[in-house]
C-alpha cells in the first residue's frame, strides 16, 4: 500500500524570472495542490546561469555549498509539513487551496520570537460599495461626480460609510430603494433623486454583468421622473439676444461666449474650452460626455468671436487665466446673470444655447434624425461603426439656423471677417483662403 500512496501536495523549486529586466531573480518554492500552484520566496536572489533547472541545484555562486544545504533542509521541512497534515487530517488538506496550504506552511516555518503573517479576511464579492466604487472609477469627469454624488447621499442617509459598506446586493430591496427615495425627497426634485435611483440600478446591473449578483429589485421598483422644463428662446428673444451689447467689457465676453456656444451647434461648455484649433475650416474633438468623436464646420460669424478671444495655447482664451474648467464655469454663470438681468430675462446659461439650436433647427424643418446627429445624441450601436456619418447634412442645417436668427431667414453669404484684435492662433492659408 506504501508503494501505492501519492501526497496530495507536491513541492518543487524555481527561479522567478518573469522581471527579466532585473540582474538577479528570486528563488522561490511552489505547491502544487488540485492542478492549482501557490509560492513563497527562499530568501535566495540568483543570476539565471547560477540555477539549474534540472537538476533544481544552485551553481555558478561562490556560497553554493551553503544554499543548497539551506534549500534542500528547506524542502525536507515543508514536504514534512505536509505529510503530517495528510496523515492527522486528509479530510481537510483535501478541502484546502494550494493558497491555504502555502500560508499554513509559512506560519508553521516563522520563528516564534517574529509575528506570523496576518490572514487576510477574505472579501466579500457581494458587497455594492465595492461595485459602485470600481464602476465609479470608470466614470470620468463630470459623470464621475455625478455617481460621486449619489455615493455622498448613500453615506448621509445611512449616517456612516462603514453603514454603506456592509450593504450587500440582497439588502437593494424593493422598502431599501423607497426609503432612500422619500430621505432624498426632503431637499430633491423628482429628476434628481431619479438621477441617484439611476445610479445605482447601473451599478446592480454592473454587478448582474460580472456575475457577481441576480437579486434586481428595480424589476419592481418604478424610478419617477417629471417632464423636463423647456430650456430654449424663441426667435424674437433669441435675435434680441444676439444684438445686445453689453455696458462692461467684462460681461460681453461671457455673452459672447453663449454667442459661440451656439453658432458651434450648442456645444457644451467643457467641450468648448478644450478646443485647440481650427482644421480644415472644422474644429474636432471627442466630446467629454460621450466620448465621441465630433466635427464641426465653423462658420465666419464663429471665427469673427474666435478670433477676438484667440487663446495662446488654447484655440479661445476664456479658459486660460482659470485653475481649471469649473473655476471659469462658475464665472461664466455669474456673468450670464449680469446680462440676463440686462435683458430682462429670466434665465440665460449655455443650456439654453444648445435646446435654442436644436428648437429653432426643428421650426425649419430640419430631420430630427439631423438634428440628432448634430447634437451628438449617438444611439452607440455596432452600425454607428460602419456607417460614416454626413456632417454635411449638419453643416447645411447651422448654417440654415445662423441664416434664420442672423439674418430673419434669408439665405445669404456670411459677412466678410473683420480683422480685429490679434492674428489666431493656428491659422492656416486653407483655412484663410476658405474663411475668405
Amino acid at each position: 500500500m506504501g508503494a501505492l500512496f501519492k501526497p496530495m501536495a507536491t513541492t518543487k523549486f524555481y527561479l522567478d524570472t518573469r522581471r527579466a529586466k532585473e540582474a538577479t531573480h528570486a528563488l522561490r518554492i511552489s505547491i502544487c495542490h488540485h492542478t492549482k500552484t501557490a509560492a513563497f520566496p527562499l530568501g535566495v536572489k540568483l543570476a539565471k546561469n547560477q540555477w539549474d533547472p534540472d537538476g533544481k541545484v544552485i551553481i555558478n555562486h561562490p556560497e553554493a555549498k551553503y544554499w543548497n544545504n539551506f534549500i534542500a533542509k528547506r524542502k525536507v521541512e515543508v514536504d514534512t509539513l505536509i505529510l503530517k497534515l495528510e496523515d492527522n487530517d486528509p479530510q481537510k488538506i483535501a478541502s484546502m487551496s494550494a493558497v491555504e496550504i502555502r500560508d499554513y506552511i509559512v506560519a508553521a516555518l516563522t520563528p516564534a520570537d517574529q509575528p506570523k503573517p496576518e490572514k487576510k479576511p477574505k472579501e466579500d464579492p457581494n458587497i455594492f460599495l465595492k461595485w459602485f466604487d470600481r464602476f465609479m472609477e470608470r466614470k470620468k469627469g463630470r459623470t464621475n461626480g455625478i455617481y460621486d454624488a449619489t455615493r455622498k447621499r448613500l453615506v448621509d442617509w445611512l449616517k456612516s460609510e462603514e453603514a454603506l459598506a456592509k450593504v450587500k446586493f440582497e439588502d437593494i430591496k424593493v422598502s431599501w430603494l423607497e426609503d432612500f427615495q422619500d430621505f432624498l425627497a426632503e431637499k430633491n426634485t423628482a429628476n434628481s433623486i431619479a438621477i441617484h435611483l439611476r445610479n445605482i440600478r447601473a451599478v446592480v446591473n454592473y454587478a448582474i454583468d460580472n456575475e457577481v449578483t441576480t437579486y434586481y429589485a428595480f424589476r419592481r421598483f418604478k424610478i419617477k421622473t417629471e417632464a423636463t422644463r423647456k430650456r430654449n428662446f424663441d426667435i424674437d428673444t433669441l435675435r434680441r439676444i444676439f444684438k445686445h451689447q453689453c455696458a462692461e467689457e467684462w460681461q460681453q465676453k461671457y455673452l459672447d461666449f453663449f454667442k459661440l456656444s451656439f453658432m458651434l451647434v450648442g456645444i457644451n461648455v467643457v467641450d468648448l474650452c478644450r478646443l485647440t484649433k481650427i482644421s480644415q475650416g472644422r474644429v474636432e474633438y471627442l466630446r467629454a460626455k460621450t466620448h465621441r468623436p465630433y466635427s464641426i464646420k465653423v462658420e465666419n460669424e464663429a471665427r469673427e468671436i474666435i478670433e477676438r478671444y484667440a487663446g495662446t495655447e488654447l484655440l479661445v482664451n476664456f479658459c486660460e487665466n482659470y485653475a481649471n474648467y469649473r473655476h471659469f464655469y462658475n464665472n461664466l454663470c455669474k456673468g450670464l446673470n449680469e446680462v440676463k438681468a440686462q435683458l430682462g430675462l429670466e434665465e440665460l446659461t449655455t443650456y439654453w444655447a444648445r435646446h435654442s439650436w436644436a428648437t429653432i433647427a426643428r421650426k425649419l424643418k430640419i430631420s430630427k434624425d439631423t438634428i440628432a446627429l448634430a447634437l451628438g445624441h449617438g444611439s452607440h450601436t455596432v452600425t454607428d461603426i460602419y456607417i460614416e456619418e454626413d456632417m454635411a447634412e449638419v453643416d447645411e442645417a447651422n448654417r440654415k439656423v445662423l441664416d434664420y436668427v442672423l439674418y430673419g431667414g434669408t439665405k445669404s453669404e456670411a459677412p466678410a471677417k473683420k480683422k480685429r484684435g490679434r492674428p489666431r492662433k493656428n491659422a492656416t492659408p486653407e483655412a484663410d483662403k476658405e474663411a475668405a
